[in-house]
């Protein structure tokens, strides 16, 4: 039996509750999303995240309210986070040591991608240059959509920065993309699978597939009109047969397999 270059599965290490609204500017009713983790095994490069999810801090109210700031585990519907939704739990029950990540790939680093930053010291992080140093100093408008204490401890981290769209391995496994919008420096992963093809994790490059569909922003993205040119280049992934994956809608991880289960 040949050993696959590549495999993974995912992870929901942030379930929100939330008015649709907040995803997809206009819809109306509540919808409950996940907050997507890839966990990648890579034949030579061993173990790799795309995010981390959210803190195990935000489980407790009282913890939460320091951790993020008053009020916002209510206002962002994470009530429903348990001390198991955070991905050093989950790593554990699936039997992954935290010790034998090697990378960390971040979309970007909003509360909800970052979270478990600081469960892996000994990892590279990887990320876009615009990103770490938007995350340091976030414009006011945006800066709700940070955490500090989610990546204050990893100022001394071994940081891989990035400048564009970069073949990570330069052997066309794991190609991260530029998809600024949502906020400056955001990337997307694009996975070489000898047997599923070519899939897309997209983080928030779109929020909903309809938000994608029908050029529907979020309120809270960084800048508009990056983020309708990154809409395009989704599309035209999706066009050369790319299967596009986003973070926080419920029908794409309903799709992906998770828990263990693994796609090669």
């Amino acid at each position: 039996m040949v050993t696959p270059r590549l495999r993974v599965t995912t992870l929901d290490a942030g379930p929100f509750t939330l008015p649709k609204s907040d995803l997809l500017y206009g819809a109306d009713g509540m919808v409950t999303v996940p907050s997507t983790v890839a966990v990648i095994e890579h034949a030579t490069h061993g173990p790799i995240l795309f995010d981390t999810g959210v803190n195990h801090r935000v489980a407790d109210p009282e913890a939460a309210e320091a951790h993020w700031g008053p009020g916002l585990r209510t206002a962002y519907g994470a009530e429903g986070f348990t001390r198991a939704h955070a991905v050093d739990a989950q790593l554990e029950r699936l039997g992954y040591r935290l010790a034998d990540v090697r990378y960390v790939l971040y979309s970007h680093l909003h509360l909800d991608h970052a979270g478990g930053m600081t469960y892996f010291p000994h990892a590279v992080h990887v990320a876009q240059h615009d990103e770490l140093r938007h995350a340091w100093w976030p414009d006011r408008w945006t800066a709700r959509g940070y955490a500090f204490g989610d990546y204050a401890g990893g100022r001394n981290y071994d940081f891989l920065e990035l400048s564009g769209d970069t073949d990570l391995f330069l052997d066309g496994t794991l190609t991260l993309v530029r998809t600024a919008g949502h906020t400056p420096g955001h990337q997307g992963l694009v996975l070489d699978l000898d047997h599923h093809g070519r899939i897309a994790l997209m983080g928030d490059a779109a929020h909903l597939q309809r938000g994608l569909e029908h050029n529907v922003p979020m309120l809270s993205d960084w800048n508009t009109e990056e983020k309708m040119l990154t809409y395009g280049r989704l599309r035209a992934l999706s066009r050369s047969g790319i299967r596009v994956f986003l973070s926080h809608d419920p029908d794409h991880y309903a799709a992906l397999p998770h828990d263990g289960e693994f796609w090669d």
